[in-house]
C-alpha cells in the first residue's frame, strides 16, 4: 500500500497572541475579520499595529471566491496577518459558528502563507450595534457597516493586547 501523504498547510492558525506576534514583521498591517454566514466584515489596522479601522464587507458567495477576494485586499494592503474573530459562546463553550470558524482559518491556511489569529469576539457585534445606535444611525446604515465595524472591534483589541506584550 502506498503511503499517502497529506498536504501540509502553508501558513499557520494561532490561539496565542505572542506567538502569533512573534512570526509578523515589525512594520506591516493587519485585517481583522467578522466572519459571518453571510458577510466577512473587514477591518484595516495602520502599519504600526496601532490603529485599526474599517475596511469593506465582503458578501460571502463560496470559500474560493471570498478567499480570493481577501488574499487580493492582503496583497494590496501589504497585510502580514489575519485576526479572525472566533464567536465564542457567552459561557465559553464552542458552538456551531466556532466550528465554521475555524473551518474558514484551516481552508485559508491551506491556500496563503498569511497566519491567522483566532481571537475572541464575544460581544464585537452587540458593540458595534450600541455605538451604532448612540450614533443615531438608521437601521439601513446599520445594516451597512456593523460588520466592518465588529471586525474593526475585534482587531483594535487584538492591537491593543499586542502593546501590552
Amino acid at each position: 500500500m502506498a503511503d499517502q501523504q497529506k498536504a501540509q498547510p502553508l501558513g499557520e492558525t494561532f490561539q496565542e497572541i505572542d506567538t502569533f506576534a512573534d512570526k509578523l514583521a515589525k512594520v506591516a498591517r493587519l485585517i481583522g475579520i467578522d466572519a459571518g454566514t453571510k458577510t466577512l466584515g473587514l477591518a484595516l489596522s495602520d502599519v504600526t499595529r496601532t490603529i485599526a479601522s474599517p475596511l469593506q464587507t465582503i458578501w460571502r458567495k463560496k470559500f474560493t471566491t471570498d478567499a480570493a477576494e481577501l488574499l487580493g485586499l492582503a496583497k494590496e494592503h501589504g497585510v502580514a496577518g489575519f485576526v479572525l474573530g472566533l464567536p465564542m459562546n457567552l459561557d465559553g463553550t464552542a458552538g456551531p459558528r466556532v466550528q465554521a470558524t475555524r473551518a474558514f482559518a484551516r481552508n485559508l491556511n491551506a491556500i496563503s502563507e498569511v497566519p491567522i489569529l483566532l481571537w475572541d469576539e464575544r460581544l464585537s457585534t452587540a458593540e458595534a450595534e450600541r455605538m451604532l445606535i448612540t450614533a443615531d444611525a438608521s437601521r439601513k446604515r446599520r445594516a451597512e457597516v456593523i460588520d466592518k465595524l465588529a471586525a474593526t472591534i475585534i482587531l483594535q483589541s487584538a492591537l491593543d493586547r499586542m502593546r501590552r506584550i
